[in-house]
């Protein structure tokens, strides 16, 4: 009889000399290359975006002055900036038009994202790409064409109230300003939105379709149920980018400005306030620090938004 002797543990093998360097040269090579696929994006980064802000929070801390020329004043332009009584009536009137144009718009988006969805449309492709092309068309040209129509001497909408002998309101005047600009960015932004929500939904498991068609669930319950939960986080992601765009707000209203100079100032926007202190008035310093003023607004209210888009998905 004869017993077997348990066999010795298997004693690892090191690795030579060779393949750690082998190893580390594979690990830097696929390294390397990822540096070189993110190279020109970091090198955009810098020279378009991280440059010119750290340059204007530069500038915001200086004074052109008569007598001792560029002075160092520490955040005496933000001081200012804060007790700006036209800055606060621009920054006033574009949250405003936020808390207006923004639901809106996306509630006009979501409808056309859903309706090309159902599948219940005839020419999808068509109404999809209708509803995109204002986007393409830069805002400079939508706002000339819309001025045009909201004219008050030669505006085709005032044209059609005199051919129908009925009053139309001045779209161009003081109380209606605000929505004719408001229709503008709708016009041109319901498409790109639209395009956001809909490409979520086509990434919907449609076994969900089904189970939901199973239980009885019509396109209403669907909707309800499947389709806008599903579009939370697009939705968060369009309403972030609408925020950034609406603290921007410059084209339309600076296009407009040659059609209603008595409305709209050079403070209507402060985009446009920030512009004009620069180019207008040579106040480069105190442009600058109206610029990251309304640089950090938009990011504490973009990032509040976008911080309780996530506590809702966390807590669902």
């Amino acid at each position: 009889m004869s017993t077997s002797q348990p066999s010795a543990p298997a004693t690892p093998v090191r690795p030579t000399g060779r393949s750690r360097r082998a190893s580390r040269t594979n690990r830097l090579g696929h390294g390397s290359f990822g540096y070189v696929f993110f190279a020109p994006f970091l090198v955009v980064f810098v020279i378009g975006i991280a440059a010119p802000l750290v340059y204007a929070a530069y500038l915001s801390f200086f004074q052109d002055r008569l007598v001792g020329g560029n002075v160092f004043v520490g955040f005496d332009n933000y001081t200012r900036a804060l007790g700006d009584e036209l800055f606060r009536a621009g920054l006033w009137r574009v949250t405003l038009f936020l808390l207006v144009q923004v639901p809106v718009m996306l509630a006009l988006a979501l409808l056309a994202a859903l309706a090309i969805d159902s599948g219940r449309l005839r020419w999808p492709a068509l109404f999809r790409i209708g509803i995109f092309v204002p986007y393409a068309v830069p805002a400079v040209v939508a706002s000339l064409m819309w001025g045009y129509l909201y004219g008050d001497r030669f505006g085709l909408i005032r044209q059609l109230g005199d051919a129908l002998h009925t009053d139309v309101p001045r779209l161009l005047s003081d109380s209606w300003l605000l929505t004719s600009i408001g229709n503008i960015v709708t016009w041109e932004y319901v498409g790109y939105n639209m395009l956001i929500l809909y490409a979520a939904l086509r990434t919907v498991p449609h076994e969900l379709y089904e189970a939901a068609e199973v239980d009885g669930a019509g396109e209403f319950r669907k909707a309800w149920s499947i389709k806008l939960p599903a579009l939370r986080p697009a939705l968060a992601l369009a309403t972030v980018f609408s925020i950034i765009g609406t603290f921007q707000l410059f084209n339309e209203p600076n296009v407009l400005q040659s059609l209603a100079p008595d409305v709209i100032s050079t403070s209507y926007t402060p985009n446009m306030y920030a512009f004009n202190l620069a180019f207008n008035g040579q106040q480069f310093n105190y442009s600058a620090a109206v610029a990251v003023v309304l640089g950090g607004v938009t990011a504490v209210v973009a990032y509040a938004v976008q911080a309780r888009s996530m506590r809702k998905e966390q807590s669902l």
